[in-house]
């Protein structure tokens, strides 16, 4: 890691400017400090990494948009505030992880994606079987719990931030200021790009497409749920 071949007294010299320019209100300073010790190839990596992951479609654009479809986009953005607070508590692991606080095994990993992928599937099953005629009221889906459970539970971001993550740490020399970085501009990528997914769908997307829209994501998350489970059992037998 990064932090290892810095010296102790490199590391406080640049503690204390940071600590000044916080202090005095220097924005331009402060922004003047972080670029120069930032890890810009590093962070350049961590944007690309993120963008991929949260624009590829899985269980949590499957749900946002499916909720925006059947629900309407102030449901839709509640489920997506329950996925940022799935994010940061697996964050908070990663970093329990990093510190050697938490210790996780390969296997342990394994079998959370595994339950993961059963709950998202079962919600999934449970969906299907409730999907509504054109004159019945729907059953309630996604909001700030679901979107938390199913984030918390998503295998791609268990994997991501278990494994991952920490790789990225060293974005700056300090430790908090690597993990408020990070953390932000997760938040921010992921409001973005569920936001565009939420907007096409209530903008492009009629009623009819609606109700199709959110048969099509329940089936979605069921296949990801059943060939994630299926990948993680191979992987453990």
């Amino acid at each position: 890691m990064g932090f290892a071949i810095l010296s102790k007294t490199h590391i406080q010299r640049q503690f204390n400017a940071f600590f000044n320019c916080v202090v005095a209100g220097d924005t331009d300073g402060l922004i003047s400090l972080l670029i120069t010790t930032m890890n810009l190839p590093l962070l350049c990596t961590y944007l690309f990494s993120i963008f991929v992951l949260l624009a590829t479609p899985g269980p949590v654009v499957a749900l946002v948009t499916g909720t925006a479809a059947r629900h309407g986009s102030r449901r839709a953005f509640n489920t997506v505030l329950g996925t940022h607070g799935a994010s940061l508590v697996l964050i908070a692991l990663a970093v329990l992880m990093l510190v050697g606080l938490v210790t996780i095994s390969q296997l342990s990993l394994r079998i959370a994606a595994l339950v993961g992928c059963l709950y998202i599937g079962y919600g999934a099953w449970r969906g299907l079987r409730t999907v509504p005629a054109q004159h019945v009221a729907p059953m309630q889906q996604g909001g700030i719990v679901q979107g938390f459970l199913v984030g918390f539970s998503n295998p791609k971001d268990i994997l991501f931030f278990a494994a991952l993550f920490p790789q990225f740490i060293a974005v700056t020399p300090h430790l908090s200021t690597s993990l408020l970085l990070l953390s932000l501009l997760w938040i921010a990528f992921d409001f973005c790009v569920m936001a565009c997914y939420i907007l096409a769908v209530r903008r492009w997307v009629n009623g009819v497409q609606q109700h199709q829209l959110a048969m099509v994501s329940q089936y979605l998350l069921l296949l990801m749920a059943l060939v994630g489970a299926g990948y993680n059992l191979r992987e453990l037998f």
